[in-house]
């Protein structure tokens, strides 16, 4: 069964592709099953402009966390020390009507500040978190390319 052109004494030269083939079915299904479970989780934002707000939420319904370029936190105009964000966060997420965070920062923070206190709403029991730009900012200033 070797082929009709080969003769008993000579060896098999062809190429047998099914166990290569079984091996790439294989490693799709792996990848497959796999895929789901290595997508990232990440925090779901809502974006918005600077005055997209007014006029839907009142501060009763919603906690506003501002944070300023030197580091200082307000939470509903009240400043908060960093150490006890998360005790505050719980206190006016409970005290709100539809548990929505919005944190507004200014434009020359940095990512990771805003991050941590967006996660850190998170775990305080917010349904929802949103980031708004500082009303103050202006237009961001032309940066140079290529060094």
């Amino acid at each position: 069964m070797a082929g009709a052109n080969q003769k008993a004494d000579e060896p098999i030269v062809d190429i047998n592709v099914t166990p290569l083939v079984d091996v790439c079915l294989v490693l799709v299904i792996i990848f497959m099953a796999v895929a789901p479970m290595a997508m990232t989780v990440g925090i779901k934002v809502l974006q918005s402009k600077a005055k997209a707000a007014e006029g839907k939420a009142s501060l009763e319904e919603n906690v506003q966390v501002k944070l300023s370029l030197d580091g200082r936190i307000t939470i509903n105009g009240a400043a908060v020390e960093p150490s006890v964000l998360p005790m505050r966060l719980v206190e006016a997420i409970s005290r709100s009507k539809d548990k929505m965070v919005t944190v507004t920062a200014d434009e020359g923070n940095r990512v990771g500040e805003v991050v941590d206190i967006l996660d850190t709403a998170k775990q305080s029991g917010a349904v929802k978190v949103a980031i708004l730009k500082s009303e103050a900012a202006g237009p961001a200033p032309a940066r140079a390319l290529g060094g």
